[in-house]
């Protein structure tokens, strides 16, 4: 049962309906996010270090969130509180891709190859006044859907669906997700299920640390994807939007038709047919690339890996051709 509606009021608006973007690791979150956060009347934050905080910590280890039942909604709800306040002071702590998605510069410490100085405070990347949702894109939100539920329950949820394959590709680019599959932070001796690896039975277990990387990656989207069904199966339909980001390239405007109409709120009607055709460094590969990037053998272990899941979402396998 869902946690009874919590007033959070930030800069003076009530906090109704927050969107909260989610998918597997280079699924083409970005993409939607840059298109709400430069729609009017939105302010959209992605890595602010309090939400990561937590957010890592309950999709590390589920167990805290479900032993602190209603207070894992509150540590939550306060952590939002705090990134979503709009001051220069609160802003100098946005990551340069939080201030890149609004298409602003970098900050004036970064930007200048030096340590931040006390008057390096930047502008807020949005003007409080006239704001009326906020929003939220921080990576791995998909293994928090639950506690973001318990304290937000009107919450919207936008979920990005990609082929695996591509994902992969892009995920053995990626230094950053690439760093969770290191002994020091793989966590599987301790939490097992483990949903943030993927790793569901004990086969995968013993196999882990000797699996390619690849098959790692699989694992991680493979994950995800079955969490995005769960959540079809869950979640209200008003509360759910899904995503294909084959057709947010193919198709931006109908998406983005679609995805106003869901949110109940404008957006640009060009925010998203010239984001995607500029894209981001992530997205710059395109669909399909796979077939020039993963190793023939990388794609079979992909495949191998996550052809269930694969072949679930429309996707045709090698074996399929």
């Amino acid at each position: 049962m869902r946690s009874t509606p919590h007033i959070l009021v930030i800069n003076g608006t009530k906090v109704r309906r927050p969107v909260f973007i989610l998918g597997a690791p280079h699924s083409g979150a970005g993409l939607l996010a840059r298109a709400v956060k430069r729609s009017p009347g939105f302010h959209l934050t992605t890595g602010r270090p309090g939400v990561l905080r937590v957010t890592y910590a309950f999709a590390r280890q589920p167990s805290i969130a479900t032993e602190r039942g209603k207070g894992a909604a509150r540590v939550l709800r306060d952590a939002y509180a705090e990134a979503w306040l709009v001051s220069p002071r609160g802003c100098a702590e946005c990551p340069d891709e939080c201030r890149e998605l609004g298409g602003l510069p970098p900050r004036p410490s970064a930007a200048a190859g030096r340590p931040g100085q006390p008057g390096d405070l930047p502008e807020p990347c949005v003007e409080p006044r006239g704001l009326a949702r906020f929003a939220d894109a921080s990576p791995d939100l998909i293994y928090s859907t639950d506690v973001l539920l318990d304290a937000f329950p009107d919450a919207q949820l936008v979920q990005v669906i990609r082929d695996g394959r591509d994902v992969v590709a892009d995920m053995l680019d990626d230094e950053r997700c690439l760093a969770w599959f290191k002994p020091g932070l793989a966590n599987l001796d301790t939490v097992f299920p483990n949903p943030f690896l993927g790793v569901e039975d004990h086969t995968e277990r013993n196999r882990w640390p000797r699996a390619a990387t690849a098959v790692k990656c699989a694992l991680r989207w493979r994950g995800a994807v079955r969490l995005s069904a769960k959540l079809r199966r869950q979640v209200p339909e008003d509360q759910l939007f899904t995503v294909r980001y084959e057709e947010l390239v193919a198709r931006p405007r109908r998406v983005g038709t679609d995805l106003s109409e869901y949110l109940d709120a404008p957006l640009s009607k060009t925010a998203l047919t010239g984001l995607v055709r500029v894209g981001a460094p992530s997205d710059d590969h395109g669909v399909g690339s796979w077939r020039d990037r993963l190793t023939p053998r990388q794609a079979a272990q992909v495949e191998k890996v996550a052809g269930t899941e694969l072949r679930r979402l429309g996707y045709q396998l090698g074996s399929d051709a």
